[in-house]
């Protein structure tokens, strides 16, 4: 059975031959260029991936076009940084083979220093916290490394197109009643130049994000009489 794996990616010139060249037998990657103004698109297509252009800039963006692109019945997301490991995939995307489960996501577990600066852990665990109150869902990280079928995620109808894009998968998920899951993955000093966790602006930007997609899909007890 072939898998596809998204991977959103702006600039990841430095981290894209380790990523591609790690993936494993059965794993198709789908590369999304959001706008590139390095080698990645054709490193990616060197490295022999399907490369993908998405020119609204957004990590949903990326994300959902990579989804729209792919054509496996599953399908996988990760980083292209190199902060996870694409070894670790059939770890994440078992129990949804299996059946045991719907959507699972990768808890990072950081293997490195600086792998997860203090600010962006922080900010993920409030998050997180927030999500299990909200779902019920044993979720202790919003994981980038996940995995899905593709027909069901379609089914979704995902609208956020920036950060808030993992997070409405889990809120529309769990709204639909779907069994969602956690394996622990290994969490790496990522490659090259953060945009997001790696500076307090970007991870300011990626958790307001996730509160207005929060906000937006309350439920009705959460609502105001």
């Amino acid at each position: 059975m072939t898998i596809d794996v998204i991977l959103p990616c702006l600039n990841e010139e430095a981290a894209l031959g380790w990523v591609l060249g790690r993936m494993p037998d059965g794993y198709r990657p789908v590369v999304v260029d959001n706008g590139s103004t390095d080698r990645s698109a054709r490193i990616a297509r060197a490295c022999g991936a399907k490369v993908v252009h998405e020119p609204r800039r957004g990590f949903g963006a990326a994300c959902h076009a990579g989804l729209l692109a792919s054509s496996a019945e599953l399908v996988c997301f990760m980083d292209a940084d190199a902060s996870l490991d694409p070894i670790q995939l059939p770890r994440v995307s078992a129990a949804v083979l299996g059946g045991r489960a719907d959507l699972v996501l990768g808890r990072r577990v950081p293997r490195t220093p600086g792998a997860w600066p203090a600010h962006a852990r922080l900010g993920n665990a409030v998050l997180a916290g927030s999500l299990r109150r909200r779902t019920g869902a044993p979720l202790h990280d919003l994981g980038p490394m996940r995995a899905a079928r593709r027909s069901a995620l379609l089914g979704l109808g995902l609208t956020d197109r920036r950060f808030g894009y993992p997070l409405e998968m889990v809120l529309r998920a769990a709204a639909s009643g779907w069994r969602i899951d956690e394996v622990r993955v290994d969490y790496l000093a990522r490659k090259g130049r953060s945009k997001v966790t790696g500076t307090v602006r970007g991870t300011l930007r990626a958790v307001a994000d996730m509160r207005r997609v929060m906000a937006d899909h309350r439920r009705p007890s959460d609502c105001p009489e």
